[in-house]
């Protein structure tokens, strides 16, 4: 008899892993794996982009799990991700504000992903700088000037991404992204989640087992800025994503469900679970997939 040694739970022998999960009508088009890599500039190394981005925080009852996958599609022509993540901390203690910060580039621009990045680096920029009056505005629940403050931090951003395009030699408005934004006190005495942005994409919520879609229209007075203020009750989880995961999360009830029953009754997942969960499959949705979830207990 030959000895091995025990495999830490969860661990699988090669070839006996789990085939990515597939819901909805049929199989997608293109495999479940990567097939091949972006074409790199020597000059250029700084411009490579991650096919996969995974983090996770933990702060008191707060728990959060964030992921950014290139798509089938972009996997298989060897495009690079168009969705930009970054995940922040500013702050110490109970003062600390968290930041979540998701953008995705224009599908046919050649500069896409780095726009997106230039989008999530400098709204970052921005609410860092401005994180004590921020703090203070949630603590106080100042829905209004919150709202006000983001709105002009989020035009600012946009107004550098212009202007990024004009040095560039681009055409007006294709150096660009859509932005999304969770902002999430540290403070375990503060239940505001703030979401702001412009662009496509989702904000939903699990209570109680069903998803509530919470991602309304712009104001009429203040297009196309998105933002939201929810207060969360232990057991919810909030969901923001991109438009890769919004539009089968929408279009999919099959989707919706799966996930719902991983993500819901305050189950976390690990990093490696919740990567797998926001890879489900789903035929004839092929773009890139960026998410948080973050769970109340």
């Amino acid at each position: 008899m030959r000895w091995a040694p025990e495999l830490p739970p969860g661990w699988v022998a090669a070839g006996e892993e789990h085939a990515a999960e597939v819901v909805g009508g049929g199989p997608p088009t293109y495999a479940a794996e990567p097939t091949a890599w972006p074409e790199a500039d020597p000059d250029g190394l700084d411009g490579l982009v991650a096919d996969t981005v995974l983090d996770g925080a933990q702060y008191g009852g707060l728990t959060l799990r964030t992921v950014s996958v290139r798509g089938d599609s972009a996997r298989y022509r060897g495009q690079p991700r168009r969705d930009a993540l970054l995940t922040a901390r500013f702050g110490t203690g109970d003062d600390a504000l968290l930041l979540v910060a998701m953008a995705s580039g224009a599908r046919a621009a050649d500069d896409a992903h780095r726009a997106a990045q230039d989008a999530v680096r400098w709204i970052a920029g921005a609410v860092g700088r401005s994180r004590e009056r921020l703090a203070q505005d949630m603590r106080a629940a100042r829905r209004g000037s919150l709202k006000s403050g983001l709105h002009r931090l989020t035009d600012r951003c946009y107004g550098r991404l212009r202007a990024r395009g004009e040095d560039l030699g681009l055409e007006e408005g294709t150096y660009t992204a859509s932005l999304r934004c969770l902002l999430l006190p540290a403070d375990p005495e503060c239940p505001i989640r703030l979401f702001f942005g412009v662009g496509d994409g989702g904000l939903f919520r699990i209570r109680s087992g069903s998803w509530q879609d919470l991602d309304l229209a712009p104001d009429a007075t203040a297009a196309p800025f998105r933002f939201r203020a929810t207060v969360a009750q232990p057991g919810d989880a909030l969901v923001m994503c991109s438009a890769g995961l919004a539009e089968p999360l929408r279009g999919e009830p099959a989707h919706a469900a799966h996930l719902a029953d991983r993500w819901g009754g305050g189950r976390v997942p690990g990093l490696a679970a919740y990567l797998a969960d926001t890879q489900t499959r789903v035929k004839g949705y092929a773009d890139d997939r960026t998410a948080v979830t973050v769970w109340d207990a």
